[in-house]
């Protein structure tokens, strides 16, 4: 547990998660639902407030609407968030159905936001992916030592 500076009183130290989406309402119901299933969550309009924010801090998890300003933000968003030191869990999302764009290796589709116990359940899963990979590397490191 850690102290709180705002408060004075002990918090968890909860997942860190960027949410990047152009798209106010879209942006406000995933903060509002990962907040609610306990992450904290910073958001980005642009990918190039998504690139600020993941130079100032660092996230567990940055989740990326696929299409924002241009068609591939998202993608230059995802991209930036691999080159990052701290390297977070990615994933591109899309609160449109019916959506063109498919699951791969390296791009995981959020599809269908509204249900909640499935978004954080992939959430959950994203960071949990994220921490074993960064143990493997520790662990690499240390054994190669």
């Amino acid at each position: 547990m850690t102290k709180n500076s705002r408060t004075g009183c002990a918090s968890l130290d909860l997942a860190r998660v960027l949410v990047v989406d152009d798209d106010p309402a879209s942006r406000l119901t995933l903060q509002t639902v990962l907040e609610a299933g306990g992450y904290r969550v910073d958001a980005a309009a642009t990918a190039a407030e998504a690139v600020g924010k993941m130079d100032h801090e660092q996230y567990e998890l940055v989740l990326s609407d696929l299409q924002m300003e241009s068609p591939e933000a998202g993608l230059k968003v995802i991209a930036h968030a691999k080159m990052m030191d701290y390297k977070p869990a990615t994933a591109i999302f899309t609160t449109y159905h019916g959506s063109a764009e498919r699951p791969t290796r390296d791009r995981q589709v959020l599809v269908e936001p509204e249900d909640v116990p499935g978004l954080l359940g992939k959430v959950a899963t994203l960071i949990a992916q994220r921490v074993t990979r960064k143990l493997h590397r520790q662990l690499n490191r240390h054994v190669g030592n």
